[in-house]
């Protein structure tokens, strides 16, 4: 499979079953909640986290930083491998630059080593989806080369919709106004939002009522997955604890395209602070975003 190992950060969302067979290490991305700062080996399970925002705590979310980037690292260099490193989007966190600077800084004491650091403009398991594209190069025998100019040719085809169950978790991140927010809650809104060209948390549409904006997200996938048909065998979907739905998502999508490999998890403490608990995330092969 080559002499380097492909890594990422925790934002991928990926299980952790998944992780584990293909050897993926993570750069862990730190919060803090009720005065207590998570991540790394101190973790809150999700379950418990999303419980907790239910109940009123709020999150702060801290980008991975150069000194936790660098250990994740130089454990591997030391092994003797070179690194891919496949990043969290630099526009919804400073994380990249961070292992930039780590990799620099790393590079000079190992010359011998390579480092590649890809900013891939995606977030949650988007970011997953690139990761478990990379490997499955990696197994087929493809260099680090070659799977870092596929994901730079490729990333902005990764599609990501999704909607929240709450909209002020998103004005309390400033996605949205507060007035957006509390209009919309009234009124029973559950926006469709994307992630753009540029990595950013965008709006899509507006629908009203939970059930239509799950249909919804299919019926957009549908639009955007034509001439990507065939790069479309793993189909992944998050989700801020709320796994019923998750799998009534995953069905929508058997029913409209056929039976395909689905990874479906429970989105991250750091991403999931920002979207709230009852979020709904599709991630697929498609047309420009």
């Amino acid at each position: 499979m080559g002499n380097f190992v492909i890594t990422t950060d925790s934002t991928a969302d990926l299980p952790a079953s998944f992780l584990e067979e293909y050897g993926v290490k993570i750069v862990p991305l730190y919060y803090s909640m009720d005065d207590i700062i998570y991540g790394g080996e101190f973790q809150m399970s999700e379950k418990e986290f999303f419980d907790k925002m239910r109940s009123g705590s709020a999150a702060t979310t801290m980008a991975a930083n150069p000194d936790a980037a660098e250990a994740v690292l130089r454990a591997h260099l030391e092994e003797g491998m070179d690194i891919l490193h496949i990043s969290f989007s630099s526009a919804l966190s400073s994380s990249y630059n961070s292992e930039v600077i780590a990799a620099k800084a790393l590079i000079e004491e190992f010359p011998e080593r390579k480092i590649l650091v890809i900013d891939t403009l995606c977030a949650s398991l988007g970011e997953g989806l690139v990761v478990c594209k990379a490997v499955k190069m990696q197994k087929d025998g493809k260099t680090m080369e070659e799977i870092a100019e596929w994901i730079e040719n490729e990333k902005l085809h990764v599609c990501h919709l999704f909607t929240v169950d709450d909209l002020k978790y998103l004005a309390r991140g400033g996605r949205i106004s507060k007035t957006a927010a509390l209009i919309g809650s009234l009124a029973s809104v559950k926006p469709i939002l994307h992630v753009d060209n540029e990595g950013k948390l965008v709006p899509l549409e507006n629908v009203r009522g939970r059930k239509k904006a799950i249909a919804k997200l299919v019926d957009n996938m549908e639009s955007a997955i034509k001439g990507y048909e065939d790069q479309n065998d793993t189909v992944a979907i998050s989700h801020g604890d709320c796994p019923d739905e998750a799998d009534l998502l995953a069905s929508l999508v058997r029913e409209r395209f056929g039976d395909r490999e689905f990874i479906i998890n429970c989105i991250s403490p750091t991403v999931g602070a920002h979207s709230g608990p009852g979020t709904l995330a599709l991630f697929f092969m498609g047309s420009p975003r």
